[in-house]
């Protein structure tokens, strides 16, 4: 049976109340399908009405659709004259409605007891429905996410989807500011090492940048070409040159002498940082580029095979610091307990996310990795088309 596409989305009350991770971390963890695209949006009147009639032509007799349908209406479009952050997450592979449908849970509109709640799936833990119990109104609901269970109405809102994102940017701007001078921007890549196998550590990884209380305006998911990786990168190079080549230059001379029995000079220790120390540098770079990007720069005889990344960029004050004081130092065994490092890193290398390190970077690195342009369109289209 051939792939086939499919989304759940992540209300506007969700991503606020910084629930994205873990809604994220459930999805991973429990599925056999590929996480392929990742965007937040900020739904208009226009858009939140044309997805609630898609919801209402589904099922006219269902009372669950019937309060989707309504709650669409009343809470993906703007209020208060503000649009409202919705994340989207595409989902590839064999039967995906289905089996999303099956995480994300079913929506009861009979009243159910707290203790019939097992926090099975993610609108268990996440969703509220509550009915007044003598009328049956309907007094609070709370939804979590959306996802179709069939899938030509998948189909149908991904056209949708795909129509109302053209010529978005990938920064949802829907706050202004007291004081704009002291809001900063930062940007974050939760690396490959995070997505070799179905595994919780994105979301939980990003439910950690939470506690910051900085606020997500963009998400994709990111393939870095060899390209992106050597200038993301580039200025590691000479700071990896400049602290591993005499170290290991030395360390040389020091195994040559004791191999040989001999007394090396200091003209061959400068020789050997400027030769064997300089090269062990570059290998270090070429492996940082390798496990970025798919490919190793100095290995042209090698296919490249891309690896995922996910890249988000969080608003707020001191956003720089705030996220790399979560993150922690590069090696993870210095990191302090409770930091995301000491929590999923490795090594050195494999250290699970990187944070930039200033406003400057911010915008170098925003540059490189584009982070006003998403793919996810272009993925739904070509879909589609097929």
């Amino acid at each position: 049976m051939p792939d086939s596409l499919s989304y759940v989305m992540v209300t506007p009350y969700t991503v606020a109340k910084s629930r994205t991770g873990g809604v994220l971390a459930r999805l991973l963890s429990q599925l056999d399908l590929e996480l392929v695209g990742a965007q937040l949006f900020a739904p208009d009147e226009a858009f939140a009405k044309e997805y609630a009639a898609a919801l209402r032509f589904q099922n006219m007799s269902s009372d669950s659709v019937t309060l989707l349908a309504d709650y669409t209406e009343a809470r993906l479009a703007p209020s208060g004259g503000r649009k409202h952050r919705t994340l989207l997450l595409l989902f590839k592979g064999e039967n995906p409605c289905e089996k999303l449908g099956n995480i994300c849970g079913h929506i009861f509109p009979e009243h159910i007891g707290d203790e019939s709640l097992a926090g099975e799936t993610i609108r268990d833990t996440y969703a509220d429905l509550i009915i007044e119990p003598d009328t049956a109104q309907v007094n609070y609901f709370e939804p979590a996410v959306m996802t179709p269970r069939v899938q030509k109405w998948a189909d149908r809102d991904l056209a949708l989807f795909s129509s109302y994102l053209d010529g978005k940017e990938n920064i949802v701007n829907n706050v202004e500011y007291a004081d704009p001078s002291k809001i900063e921007r930062t940007l974050v890549i939760i690396k490959p090492d995070n997505w070799q196998y179905a595994s919780s550590r994105p979301g939980s990884i990003i439910d950690m940048f939470s506690r910051t209380g900085l606020r997500i305006i963009g998400i994709k998911v990111h393939r870095f070409t060899l390209e992106q990786a050597l200038d993301f990168y580039g200025p590691v190079e000479a700071a990896l040159k400049n602290k591993l080549a005499p170290v290991f230059g030395k360390k040389a001379k020091e195994t040559l002498e004791k191999e040989f029995s001999l007394a090396l000079s200091e003209h061959t220790e400068k020789s050997l940082v400027e030769t064997f120390g300089v090269e062990y540098a570059y290998d270090q770079f070429a492996q940082i580029v390798g496990f970025m990007s798919g490919i190793r720069p100095d290995d042209s005889a090698a296919v490249c095979k891309p690896v995922k990344c996910m890249i988000l960029i969080y608003e707020g004050i001191d956003a720089v610091k705030k996220i790399r004081d979560v993150l922690g130092p590069t090696d993870p065994l210095k990191a302090p307990g409770g930091t995301v490092r000491r929590e999923f890193g490795s090594n050195v290398m494999v250290n699970t996310a990187h944070a930039s390190d200033s406003p400057e970077s911010v915008v170098r690195e925003s540059a490189i990795v584009k982070v006003n342009e998403n793919t996810l369109k272009s993925i739904i289209d070509e879909y589609l088309e097929h």
